[in-house]
This record gives structure tokens, sequence and C-alpha cells, in this order.
């Protein structure tokens, strides 16, 4: 382990006790300590829903959904998982029933702003996010989290089954069908007259 990876490992465990202590103050309703979790997840949280979305005003409601069962369910942390695990895991349930009610076409899951350009310029590099990004779109809900979750917010498989509320094998299974199915995706929407027909 390297110095920096041990430094990392210190932080991220002295983080957790931190969001434990205030978790602790919260389920005994103590208004303050919830404003301070309310601001460190509050960001956290828009990045991964706005992944999700593109709409703003449904990802601030999830937002706010999920950090009201936070205050209302503070008490039933049992501390099986690190505190962001619990609290990611509440905003995928209810971004996920939000998600349901609503049409296929409001809601997204952008990975392309984290990836490197693929084209030689600018005008290729547009291309590329736009058929990377229809790509992605193609995947089931689940299947699109699961990347999302573990190559943008760097969470392994088994802080995602918690997140998921599901099986690690079933983690990996959806990572490989994921994988799979953009493997016929991609190379078909890289056909010339599909990605010439991008703009329509």
């Amino acid at each position: 382990m390297t110095q920096l990876d041990s430094t990392t490992r210190t932080f991220g465990a002295s983080a957790n006790e931190h969001e434990r202590a205030l978790l602790r103050r919260v389920a005994a309703q103590d208004r303050t300590a919830f404003q301070e979790l309310y601001l460190i997840y509050h960001r956290r949280l828009a990045r991964f829903l706005l992944r999700l979305t593109s709409r703003h005003d449904v990802a601030e409601e999830v937002i706010n959904d999920s950090l009201w069962v936070v205050w209302q369910r503070a008490g039933d942390f049992r501390g099986d998982s690190t505190v962001s695990t619990w609290i990611m895991g509440i905003a995928y349930r209810r971004a996920l029933k939000t998600l349901r009610s609503r049409t296929s076409r409001e809601w997204f899951i952008d990975l392309v702003d984290k990836l490197p350009a693929w084209g030689n310029d600018e005008a290729d590099h547009v291309i590329d996010r736009d058929w990377l990004a229809h790509a992605l779109s193609e995947l089931p809900t689940e299947q699109r989290a699961t990347l999302e979750l573990a190559y943008l917010f760097g969470h392994s498989c088994e802080e995602i089954a918690d997140i998921m509320h599901c099986p690690v094998n079933t983690v990996k299974t959806r990572m490989f069908q994921a994988r799979r199915k953009l493997k016929i995706i991609l190379p078909r929407l890289a056909m010339p007259s599909d990605r010439g027909d991008a703009s329509e």
C-alpha cells in the first residue's frame, strides 16, 4: 500500500466516523447535525442524480425526499455499511421509484462527461459523446446505474449491492450484461448512416 493509499483510507475512515456521529445526533432530532449532513450530501447526491435525469427539479425532489427519509430513519442505521453507502442506497431507491413513474426519455445516465474524447477534434468529440450517450440510454435502468456507481463514483461491488439491495453476484451480472450489450449497441450506432442522422 502506498503512502497516498494509506492517507486516503485514513481520511475516508475519519469522514465516515464523523458522519456516523452526525447520524446519531440526527436520530436524536438534532436539526443542526441534520443541516450539516444535508450540506455534505446535497452536492454528492445531486452529482449522482443529475446523471439519472437532466431535470434539475426532479433531482432536487429526489434529494429532498431521500434526506427526509434520513431524518426520519437515522435511528435505523446499524453501521453494517458506511453512512455514504446507506444514504446512496436510499437515494437510488427513491430515484428508481420516481423513474418508474415517468417516461424513459425524462431520465438518462450520462457517462460521457467523464470519458476521454475519442475524436481528433471538437466536432468528432461532440459526435462521439452523442453516440455513446444514445447507446447508454438503451441499457436497462439497473444496468446503467450499476456502471455509474462503479466507474464514476468508485463504489465496490459489495457497496453497490448494499445500495441496490441485491446480491453481489447480481451486481456482477448486471455489469457483465451491460458491457455485452454496449459491445452490440455501439458498433450498430457507429454505422455511418446512424451517426449521420444523430442530429435529427
